[in-house]
């Protein structure tokens, strides 16, 4: 004989939940140093981005002072700072 089966099926145990990276802004600042190219070479260099991108980040960052290059998680975030300042360029992370 078969045990019939409960009318509601019980509610599941297990939760799911999401959690979130926290991301940082990698900044770039204008300085009166470097030349234009050198600036667009290092930022395809570090970066891997097109040279238009690099050209386009290197003009904000002229034009106004600073540049956001990427947002990333803190540890990828740090080595992008360090690898600009390796050469010579000015630049910072904060939170986003």
């Amino acid at each position: 004989m078969l045990t019939p089966l409960p009318a509601t099926l019980p509610e599941p145990t297990a939760t799911s939940e999401t959690t979130h990276i926290p991301l940082y802004k990698v900044i770039l600042h204008n300085d009166d140093v470097n030349t234009m190219e050198h600036v667009v070479k290092v930022l395809m260099q570090v970066f891997k981005f097109e040279r238009y991108i690099c050209e386009e980040i290197m003009m904000e960052a002229h034009r106004n002072g600073l540049a956001v290059c990427r947002i990333e998680p803190l540890e990828q975030a740090e080595l992008h700072r360090d690898q600009l300042r390796s050469f010579s360029l000015t630049a910072t992370i904060e939170k986003e």
